[in-house]
Parts: C-alpha cells; sequence; structure tokens
C-alpha cells in the first residue's frame, strides 16, 4: 500500500538533480529557528519574563537623590532705617531618600507568584505556537510535493492526450473515424491543457506558502512519512493524554492563577500600609533671614497609613478581579472541550485518511489494467476514441486522488500528534539547539538595574 501511494510523490521529487533532498525534517528545523511567527512569541515571553523582576522590585528598597542650587540676589530694608542690606548669595542642598515598604497587605507578595504565574502560561502559550507553526511547516512541505506530482502527472495526461489526437488524425486520414472523434480528443486535450495551467498555478502558490512558512524557498524535497509510531494506540488514550499535556489546557489553568492572584492584589488596597524613610541632606545658605550658613538634616520615619473609605473605589476593583476569576474557569472548562472535539475529529480524519489513501491506491492499479485493456480493444475496433478519452480521464483523476491522499495522510498523522499536545521539536526528535526559556528567566529575574537585554540589545 505505501509503496503503491509513494510512487507518484517519488518519481516527480527525483526527476531533477541528483543533489541531496530535503527532508521534512530538514524544513522542521527550519521553521523551529526562523520562523518570524516562533521568534515573535519568544520575545513576548521575554517581555513577560520581565513581569517577575517588576514585582520583586517591591521588594526593594526605592533610592532617589535630590539636587538644587542656583543664585540668588536679596535687598533686605530695615524698619526705621534707610539703608539697604544686599547680598548675593549661591543657595544650593543635596539629599538622599530612601523609601522601603514593610507591609502593604501581601500585595507584593501576590504580584510576584502572578508574575510567575504569567511566565509559565507565556511557555504553554509558546509551545502552543510552536505545534501551530510546526503544523503549518508540515502541511506547507506536503502542500509543495503534492502539488508539483500533480503537475507532472498532468504534463504525462496532456502527453498522453497530444498522442491520441495524433492517432485519431491518422485514423481519420484513413477513414477509420469520423470528424467527431477528432473534435473529441481535441475537447479533452484542451481540458488537459486548463487542468495543467491550474495545477501549476496552485503549485506556485504552494512554493510562496513554504517561502513564508519555512523561511526559504523548497529545492528538492523528499517524500515523507506518516508519523504513526509516536501516536497513541487508542482514541481513549489520545484524549488523556490531551486532558495532561495539551499547551491550551495547561495555559488556560495558569490562568486561573493568574485570576486568583489578581483578586488577592485588589485586596491588598483594604489593608493598612507600612513603611519606612530615611533621608539625609545638606543645604548652604538656603535661609538668609536667619543667618544660618549651612544646614544638616538627617532623619528616620515611619509610616502607617489605614485606609478607612476611598469611595468604594477598593471595593469595586475587588469584585470585578472575582468576576474575571470567574471566567477564567468558564473559559477553562470550554478550552478542554474544545480540545477534546479537536482530539476526537482529529482521530476520524487520520483513521479516515489510511482508508481514503488504501482505495485511492486500489483505484489507480484498476484504472491503469481498465485503460490498459480500452486500448487494445480500440485497437481492435472494439472501442471507440471516447471510451479511450473517458478510460484516460478516469486515470488521471484516480492519479490526483492517490497524491491527495497521499498529502492527507501525511498531514492528518501531524494533524493528531498536534491535537494531543505533543507536536514539539523534542518529541520529533529535531536536530536543533533548543530554546531554553528558562535561561532568559533567570537571567532578568533576579536582575536589580541595567538596560540592555541579555541579548545584547
Amino acid at each position: 500500500m505505501r509503496v503503491g501511494a509513494i510512487a507518484l510523490i517519488v518519481a516527480a521529487c527525483c526527476a531533477s538533480d541528483g543533489a541531496r533532498a530535503q527532508t521534512i525534517q530538514d524544513a522542521l528545523v527550519r521553521a523551529y529557528q526562523g520562523n518570524p511567527q516562533l521568534n515573535a512569541e519568544r520575545a513576548k515571553l521575554r517581555a513577560t519574563d520581565e513581569n517577575v523582576a517588576q514585582a520583586l522590585a517591591g521588594y526593594r528598597p526605592q533610592i532617589s537623590l535630590g539636587l538644587t542650587g542656583g543664585l540668588q540676589d536679596l535687598r533686605n530694608l530695615m524698619p526705621g532705617a534707610t539703608d539697604t542690606i544686599t547680598a548675593n548669595l549661591r543657595p544650593w542642598s543635596a539629599g538622599l531618600t530612601i523609601n522601603q515598604t514593610l507591609f502593604n497587605g501581601m500585595k507584593t507578595g501576590n504580584q510576584v507568584r502572578q508574575a510567575e504565574s504569567q511566565v509559565q502560561a507565556g511557555r504553554e502559550q509558546l509551545r502552543g505556537v510552536e505545534q501551530n507553526v510546526l503544523l503549518d511547516a508540515v502541511t506547507a512541505y506536503m502542500s509543495v510535493i503534492a502539488n508539483q506530482s500533480l503537475v507532472e502527472a498532468q504534463k504525462a495526461n496532456v502527453q498522453f492526450l497530444r498522442e491520441v489526437l495524433q492517432t485519431t488524425h491518422k485514423r481519420y486520414d484513413a477513414g477509420d473515424v469520423t470528424p467527431t472523434d477528432v473534435a473529441q480528443s481535441e475537447a479533452r486535450l484542451n481540458r488537459g491543457i486548463a487542468d495543467l495551467n491550474n495545477a501549476e498555478v496552485n503549485y506556485a502558490i504552494s512554493q510562496a506558502t513554504y517561502t513564508q512558512v519555512i523561511g526559504a524557498p523548497p529545492g528538492r524535497l523528499a517524500p515523507a512519512e506518516p508519523i504513526d509510531r509516536l501516536l497513541p494506540r487508542a482514541r481513549g488514550e489520545a484524549v488523556a493524554i490531551t486532558r495532561r499535556e495539551h499547551p491550551s489546557i495547561t495555559a488556560a489553568s495558569l490562568d486561573i492563577d493568574v485570576a486568583q492572584r489578581a483578586v488577592n492584589i485588589a485586596e491588598a488596597a483594604l489593608y493598612p500600609t507600612l513603611g519606612v524613610q530615611g533621608s539625609i541632606s545638606r543645604a548652604r545658605q538656603n535661609d538668609p533671614t536667619l543667618g544660618v550658613v549651612r544646614q544638616d538634616q538627617a532623619s528616620v520615619i515611619a509610616n502607617l497609613n489605614v485606609p478607612v473609605y476611598d469611595g468604594g473605589q477598593a471595593s469595586s476593583q475587588v469584585r470585578q478581579a472575582k468576576e474575571v476569576f470567574s471566567q477564567t474557569r468558564i473559559i477553562l472548562d470550554r478550552v478542554r472541550a474544545q480540545t477534546e472535539t479537536a482530539v476526537v475529529a482529529a482521530w476520524a480524519v487520520n483513521e479516515g485518511s489510511k482508508i481514503a489513501l488504501n482505495a485511492a491506491t486500489s483505484e489507480v492499479k484498476a484504472a491503469e489494467l481498465a485503460l490498459a485493456g480500452v486500448q487494445k480493444e480500440a485497437q481492435a475496433g472494439q472501442r471507440t476514441t471516447l471510451d479511450v478519452l473517458n478510460s484516460q480521464q478516469d486515470l488521471i483523476a484516480a492519479r490526483s486522488r492517490l497524491i491527495v491522499a497521499q498529502r492527507d495522510r501525511v498531514v492528518a498523522s501531524y494533524t493528531l500528534f498536534s491535537a494531543i499536545g505533543r507536536l514539539d521539536h523534542n518529541k520529533l526528535a529535531l536536530r536543533t539547539p533548543d530554546y531554553d526559556a528558562q535561561t532568559h528567566y533567570h537571567q532578568v529575574r533576579d536582575a536589580w538595574g541595567g538596560l540592555r537585554t541579555p541579548s545584547g540589545q
């Protein structure tokens, strides 16, 4: 079955030069490394990593330095005196202030935990985007192979119809057939030319799509096989794997944690806050009326703020956060239902593709035998030219269905693998350096400063 299914594709793909053909693994590696959508999602996750560093800043002191300076011209007239006192001053002051929050209703701790959940959810979203990109890459790869094979099949069909037309003309000149046979042959040839043009257009479109997804135009592509060895044996097993591992379900579960922390953060506005402020300053010539040349100050002050009533704003924000929390729980149920439905559908499509491939293989074999028989009978005068043309049309339609069935068979297996949540570079054993999201996270999590990103931008 498999040999027959791949025969047309192999013939089409190996007809060019003898250089090494690009495999589907090569295409997936290139997509994993350079796909713009995937790289954009990685950059988005790196930006999400910074939420943890920003939340941790709430535990750290806030330090500010203030400097003032200038020129001041004074002219004072004392009561009962006719003389004035003038002075040209150069006042300046410098101060250092340190603020440290001691208690804010656990707001900072909840913000840190919320940010960490956002990072974990972002990683799952990245895994979901990776699955979509790799599946798009598989689809684009198989579309190029299939459309190239369809072009070759249509070229062979046109060549056959040209030969039939030439033979029909000779038989017409000999008086064996009528002008109707010649017209039928010409009509089928023109239809074949139109079908060839349509196949070439689809082939060009598939090449452009391949370039967009993979990042480079297709070369000579090698045939691909389904990944049945990686798929579960039963539909129930596939559904169970999806519930445990699908990135959409995992991300939606983590979104619940994010929403729960949002409730705690909103509730923090109802608690008192306690902080301490330390400051030190020096001022010179800043108060000429007291006759003080320099003034030094140092202080440590504790601040306690107890909210009493804010017009109901904090209470409203708490209620709002609770509604969002309820929404995320409903979304999780919806995501679970959607992914399970997708698995069942993908399973059915994958099983159906096996049947379609078997049927298409048998159909081609039967159509080839039928055409050969009709041609012999036509030579013996037992069949008409139209019978030959119809038999050839049946054969080219069967070959086209076989090519499409082979493409669908491979794509369906990868689609099922994606539906259960395992279509990633690790499960596919792609030979490519791993993009480790934790590397950037640990680089920025405890950073106390700096403007340059770890990548140097």
